[in-house]
């Protein structure tokens, strides 16, 4: 597909509240237009079209919220560079485009640097880029077997949200509280030192687009039974 096929794509999924939401909630001041359509459609039509480099960029350069999304989605990995994600961290203030740059299974979380850029931009004094470095902490929690950093890199982490959340913006501190809690879920160790922070945090408010939301409660994750199980378990193998 070329850059106008996607456009066409999206325009026939072009979701009239969404976009209508997207100019009531001033989005338009960006200087992006939107089609309005959901993430979660946004990732089937991105999985459709499939990794492709060359439209990726080109449809990142495009004017349109949610070919940018699609861009993130299908980039190729093994094809970005340090440079060129510094140069895109400063255009995804815009509505939901820092979460799935960093997220959502978006390409830059699977690159060689990841685990370095993380530990870059958590510590960013821009508070975008901390606020995307947390979003891919979180995914570097889920990795596994030597592709994973040590506990120790987590732990360091963990202290670090400890000293800063509560000095950070709201859409800043609900990142480093899902990276806490991915973080937790790794091992019995890293949960209780994510807890022991979660507790002292207490849930965290926030709103959607859509309006106020349940209070993002991190302790309640990290001392669900199941993880409980799962923990011990992993615990017991490892002895």
């Amino acid at each position: 597909m070329d850059t106008t096929q996607v456009l066409d794509l999206l325009a026939s999924h072009k979701n009239e509240r969404g976009s209508k939401k997207w100019s009531d909630l001033g989005f338009d001041a960006s200087g992006l237009s939107s089609f309005g359509i959901g993430l979660t459609q946004l990732r089937k039509l991105a999985k459709k079209i499939g990794r492709n480099r060359d439209l990726a960029l080109a449809l990142w350069n495009t004017s349109v919220y949610d070919a940018k999304v699609i861009a993130l989605l299908i980039d190729e990995p093994t094809a970005i560079s340090r440079a060129q994600v510094e140069r895109q961290v400063e255009e995804v203030g815009v509505a939901q485009l820092s979460h799935v740059f960093s997220c959502c299974g978006a390409s830059l979380a699977t690159t060689a640097f990841v685990v370095d850029l993380a530990d870059d931009w958590t510590t960013s004094k821009d508070a975008l880029r901390r606020r995307c470095g947390y979003g891919l902490l979180s995914e570097v929690a889920k990795f596994e077997g030597k592709k994973a950093p040590d506990e120790e890199f987590f732990l360091l982490h963990i202290e670090r949200i400890d000293r800063r959340i509560s000095k950070e913006d709201g859409e800043t501190q609900l990142s480093m509280a899902n990276a806490l809690m991915n973080v937790g879920k790794r091992s019995a160790k890293l949960n209780a030192a994510a807890l022991k922070v979660a507790e002292a945090v207490g849930p965290i408010e926030f709103e959607s687009p859509s309006g106020r939301c349940e209070p993002f409660d991190v302790a309640k994750h990290l001392e669900s039974e199941r993880l409980k199980r799962k923990l011990a378990t992993e615990a017991h193998r490892a002895v």
